[in-house]
C-alpha cells in the first residue's frame, strides 16, 4: 500500500489537517515556517505540501520536490506559487476559493460603513477628548451605486449584501457569463471605464495577474466623482497605490480602504500611513477563525482526495478537469488513458495529432478531461518527464507540436458511453474506440477498421494476420508453450480470406523472444503489445 507524506507549514488550521490525518495512508508533518533554503533541502521527501502565503513555492523548490504531486494553498491567492513550473512538472496546485468568501465580504462592508459614517474619524476624535458630532454626520449607502470589479465568489457576496442596503449594483468582469449577472441582479458593464463612470463605491475582487496589475490607476480614478470610495481587499497592486494616494490627498475622491499592499508587511514609515481618509488594515480579509478553519478544511480535503484517489477536480492548473462528477467520470478517464496507450503503440513514429470524440449524455464538459487523459496515456512512455498526468498533459502535447481537439455527440452509443480517438503519426492514421457500460475500465470495441470486444487490462497483444485456418491454434499453442496465460482472445475479420486482427489480453508481458516467434509465424503480419495497467 502506498503511503504519502505531507509537509505542512504556515500555521494551517488543525481541523483541516484532521481531514488529512483521517486517511491511514497519509502521514502529516507540521513544521514552523522557515527560510526557503531549509524547505528546499527536505522537500524531496514529501508527496505534498500544504501552506498559506508565508512560504514561497518557487521554481527551485518545485524542482527539488522529486516526489511532489500536490501543492495545497489554504487560502484563495496563489501568487506565492510558481504556477507555470508546477504545471510543467505535473504538480497539481489546489487552493480554497470558497472558504474565506464571507469573511472578506463582511470586512469590506465593515470598512465601507466606517467610511460613509466617518466611524474611524469619530473614534479617534472621542479618544482625543473631542465631541465632533456636527462635522461627522456622514451619509447613507442606500441609493448609492456599487461597482464590483470581478464578479466571482467574493464579488457575488458583495452584491448580495449591497442589495440588502438598497444599493444599485453594476459590475465589470469580462470572464463571467451574462447568466451570473442576471442571477445576482447586477447590471453588466462592457468596459471598465463605464464601471468607473457610474460608481459611488468601487470594490475590487479579481486575482493578481499580469493583466490586473495597476488595473485601477490614475486614469480610472479620474473618472470617479468627488464623493466616491475605493476599496481593495483582493490583492496588492490591483489598485495603484501612488495614484490612490494622489486622489485622496488632492480630494478628487472621498475615501478608500486597503487591506492588501504591494509589499507586506507595510513598513512603519510607509507614505500610505499618512494619507487622509484612507483606512488601512493588515491583510485581515481571511483572518477570522471561521475563514481559517474553512479554507484549511477545503484545501486539505482536496489534497487528500488528489493523493489517494487521483481526483484533480479542485486543481486550478488542471484546465478543464474541474467539476463535481469526478467519481462518475473515472471509468471514462481510465478508458481514455488506455485508448491513448493503444493508439500510440499501433502507430509508427511520433504522434502529430489526436482528436477525441465522446458520445454520451454528460454534455460539453466531458470531452476536455477525457482528451487530457488520452494524452496522458499517449505520452506516458514517450517523454522524459518525472510524471505525465492531467495537469501537464496538454502542456507537454503543445511543446511537442501535437494538435489536439475534442467533440461531444449527444445521446448514447451502441454500447453505452463511447470514446473514440483518431491519432496521426506522419501519413499514418489509426482509430481506436471503447465503451463504458457499468464496468470499471470499459471495453475496447474498435481497433482500426476492426470491431472487437476486449477488456483493457493486464497486457494487450494486438496481432494482425491473414485469415486462414489454424492461426488461432498456432498462436495459442506458442503462447501456452511459453507459459503465457491468456485471459481473453478476440478474433475479428472484415471478409473471409482477407486480413484479420486478434486482440489478446494476458496476465503479464510476453518476453521479446516470444513476440519475435509470434511475428515469425507465416500467417502473422504484425505483433504489438501494450501495457494496460
Amino acid at each position: 500500500m502506498t503511503r504519502f507524506r505531507v509537509l505542512v507549514t504556515d500555521e494551517v488550521d488543525p481541523e483541516g489537517l484532521a481531514h488529512l490525518r483521517s486517511h491511514p495512508d497519509i502521514e502529516v508533518e507540521e513544521k514552523p515556517t522557515r527560510p526557503l533554503p531549509e524547505v528546499i533541502a527536505e522537500i524531496g521527501e514529501y508527496d505534498a505540501f500544504v501552506g498559506r502565503s508565508a512560504t514561497r513555492v518557487t521554481r527551485e523548490l518545485l524542482q527539488a520536490g522529486d516526489r511532489l504531486k500536490v501543492i495545497g494553498r489554504a487560502g484563495v491567492g496563489v501568487d506565492n506559487i510558481d504556477l507555470q513550473t508546477a504545471t510543467e512538472l505535473g504538480i497539481a496546485v489546489i487552493n480554497a476559493p470558497g472558504g474565506n468568501t464571507v469573511s472578506v465580504a463582511e470586512l469590506a462592508f465593515g470598512v465601507l460603513l466606517s467610511l460613509v459614517r466617518n466611524i474611524h474619524i469619530a473614534v479617534e476624535s472621542m479618544r482625543g477628548g473631542r465631541w465632533d458630532r456636527s462635522r461627522l454626520g456622514g451619509s447613507e449607502l442606500r441609493g448609492r451605486t456599487m461597482s464590483i470589479i470581478g464578479l466571482g465568489r467574493i464579488g457575488g457576496e458583495m452584491a448580495r449584501r449591497a442589495r440588502a442596503f438598497g444599493m444599485t449594483l453594476i459590475a465589470y468582469d469580462p470572464f463571467v457569463p451574462s447568466a451570473r449577472f442576471e442571477e445576482l441582479g447586477v447590471e453588466r458593464m462592457e468596459r471598465l471605464s463605464d464601471a468607473m463612470d457610474r460608481a459611488d463605491v468601487v470594490t475590487v475582487h479579481t486575482p493578481l495577474t499580469a493583466e490586473t496589475v495597476g488595473l485601477i490607476g490614475a486614469p480610472e480614478l479620474a473618472r470617479l466623482g468627488r464623493g466616491a470610495i475605493v476599496m481593495n481587499l483582493a490583492r496588492g497592486g490591483i489598485v495603484a497605490e501612488d495614484a490612490l494616494s494622489d486622489a485622496l490627498t488632492s480630494g478628487r475622491i472621498a475615501g478608500a480602504a486597503l487591506d492588501v499592499f504591494m509589499g507586506e508587511p507595510l513598513s512603519a514609515d510607509h507614505p500610505l500611513r499618512s494619507v487622509p481618509n484612507l483606512i488601512l488594515t493588515p491583510h485581515l480579509g481571511a483572518s477570522t477563525s471561521d475563514a481559517q478553519r474553512s479554507v484549511s478544511i477545503e484545501a486539505c480535503s482536496a489534497v487528500r482526495d488528489a493523493l489517494v484517489t487521483g481526483d484533480l477536480s479542485a486543481a486550478i492548473n488542471a484546465a478543464g478537469v474541474g467539476g463535481s462528477g469526478w467519481g462518475e467520470l473515472r471509468p471514462l478517464l481510465a478508458l481514455s488513458d488506455r485508448l491513448g496507450r493503444l493508439g500510440r503503440a499501433l502507430l509508427p513514429g511520433a504522434v502529430s495529432a489526436l482528436e477525441l470524440r465522446y458520445t454520451g449524455p454528460r454534455g460539453e464538459q466531458a470531452p476536455r478531461p477525457l482528451l487530457l487523459s488520452a494524452l496522458q496515456g499517449t505520452l506516458r512512455d514517450v517523454v522524459d518527464r518525472r510524471a505525465i498526468n492531467l495537469v501537464n498533459a496538454q502542456h507537454v502535447a503543445t511543446e511537442r507540436g501535437i494538435e489536439t481537439a475534442s467533440t461531444h455527440v449527444a445521446g448514447r452509443g451502441e454500447l453505452g458511453e463511447e470514446v473514440e480517438l483518431r491519432m496521426e503519426a506522419g501519413d499514418r492514421i489509426i482509430r481506436v474506440a471503447g465503451a463504458v457500460l457499468g464496468e470499471t475500465h470499459g471495453r475496447i470495441i474498435r481497433i482500426g477498421t476492426f470491431r472487437v470486444d476486449v477488456a483493457p487490462r493486464g497486457t494487450l497483444v494486438v496481432l494482425r494476420n491473414r485469415d486462414v485456418p489454424g492461426v488461432i491454434g498456432r498462436v495459442g499453442t506458442l503462447l501456452g508453450e511459453a507459459g503465457v496465460n491468456i485471459a481473453e482472445y478476440h478474433q475479428a475479420r472484415l471478409q473471409v480470406g482477407g486480413e484479420a486482427l486478434a486482440a489478446i489480453t494476458m496476465d503479464g508481458r510476453i518476453a521479446a523472444e516470444v513476440q519475435q516467434r509470434l511475428s515469425e509465424l507465416p500467417e502473422v503480419l504484425d505483433v504489438r503489445q501494450v501495457d494496460m495497467e
